[in-house]
């Protein structure tokens, strides 16, 4: 983590630093509690004896907060930790399925709805007493209904709008579905971030024999959506680029949207390479496992996905099937998000751990400096190729 925190040795922190973890997301907030807390313990940017110093190598960050329920299902949000003059960031993972609550009597399973209430909760229980509060949601709330057709509501935009209204001055995501959405909110901070550098890491440690060049590599883009993600990817990485467009039967609708009647290819021969499929996430997989299906069609040697959120709502029996069928040999998702514990056994799983990565973003904004070399992954990804090809040469 050192060469990111390169610029906060010229600057002091905005308030002391706090974090607000909701239930759903506490194990992977506690990591990166973990990342901060050795880093200031270890390479301190202040002189103990100074006033900005207070509560700077802290032994935690972590406050205690809850969102208990009446019988009815209602809530409340609690901080059992002073906030007061901190510069409090409050971690939500919206995606969440596993937790529950009662309702009189009756088990409910928590949705985005859900989780979403209780960040505003967190946030009205620190309001008027944190210096700055900063939101981070990993995978935003109803970032894909970012635009209407016809009749339609413009969730996104409201709920940004909301949380703007609330006093919330930044707001942290990764992979928006669409970044446009910060147009709904535009005298606040609104930061996305791209984990290509985790995918490309996560990928070289993961397959020894993976070669990075034209002759043995292509990068895929699943559809129109992903375009920006895959034409960075094969730039950075030197290699071409294909992409897949939807053809969807638009006098039907099934399950509120146009069914796909096929997938049609773009781009140069895959025959004999490598391909890596580059979408923000896996919902049902349908599309994916399509995409991934007609590659192999098309003699691709072997068949990674990367996705920066894996939810898998339709389960594992299908990637199963096409894991063992041999159209798919890989997918590499982060760890940004709730995954059903059962992912962890499947052979085809690989995790690009995000957690070392926001604590850099959290430590760089607690301090006010830019962010720029963090959204950027330029100089990292060529220093691990540099390393890379070094190793080869060998």
């Amino acid at each position: 983590m050192s060469d990111l925190f390169d610029p906060l040795r010229h600057s002091i922190p905005l308030a002391p630093l706090k974090i607000a973890a909701l239930e759903g997301c506490r194990d992977f907030a506690q990591q990166v509690n973990q990342h901060l807390v050795e880093y200031r313990h270890t390479n301190p940017t202040l002189p103990a004896d100074s006033i900005a110093y207070a509560e700077y190598a802290a032994d935690s960050f972590l406050v205690d907060c809850a969102c208990p329920r009446f019988g009815t299902g209602e809530g409340k949000g609690i901080i059992n930790t002073s906030v007061r003059g901190s510069d409090l960031f409050i971690l939500a993972d919206i995606t969440n399925c596993s937790l529950t609550y009662k309702v009189c009597g009756y088990t409910n399973y928590m949705s985005p709805d859900n989780h979403f209430q209780d960040l505003k909760r967190i946030i009205s229980a620190s309001d008027g007493k944190a210096k700055r509060i900063n939101v981070i949601m990993p995978f935003l709330y109803e970032g894909r209904q970012h635009k209407r057709s016809g009749r339609e509501s413009l969730d996104c935009a409201l709920a940004l709008q909301e949380l703007a209204a609330m006093g919330v001055s930044n707001i942290l995501t990764f992979d928006a579905h669409d970044p446009r959405v910060q147009n709904a909110v535009p005298l606040i901070g609104f930061d996305t971030f791209m984990p290509t550098y985790q995918f490309l890491k996560a990928i070289l440690l993961s397959t020894p024999d993976f070669k990075i060049d034209s002759d043995h590599l292509m990068i895929i883009s699943p559809d129109e959506g992903a375009m920006n993600r895959a034409v960075y990817f094969s730039t950075i990485l030197g290699v071409d680029m294909g992409m897949f467009y939807k053809r969807r039967d638009y006098s039907t609708i099934v399950n509120g949207k146009n069914p796909i009647v096929a997938h049609e290819f773009l781009g140069d021969s895959v025959s004999g390479k490598d391909v890596v499929i580059v979408d923000d996430m896996i919902s049902s997989g349908e599309s994916m496992l399509d995409v991934a299906k007609q590659l192999k069609d098309r003699n691709a040697k072997r068949v990674f996905v990367c996705t920066t959120f894996g939810l898998f709502t339709d389960g594992f029996d299908k990637f199963d099937e096409y894991y063992q069928k041999g159209y798919l040999d890989k997918i590499i998702t982060t760890n940004l998000n709730y995954r059903d514990p059962e992912l962890f056994t499947k052979p085809y799983y690989q995790e690009a751990d995000m957690t070392g990565f926001l604590a850099s973003i959290i430590d760089s904004l607690n301090h006010d400096v830019s962010i720029e070399h963090i959204i950027s992954p330029t100089y990292k990804i060529n220093q691990l190729l540099a390393k890379m090809r070094a190793s080869e040469a060998v």
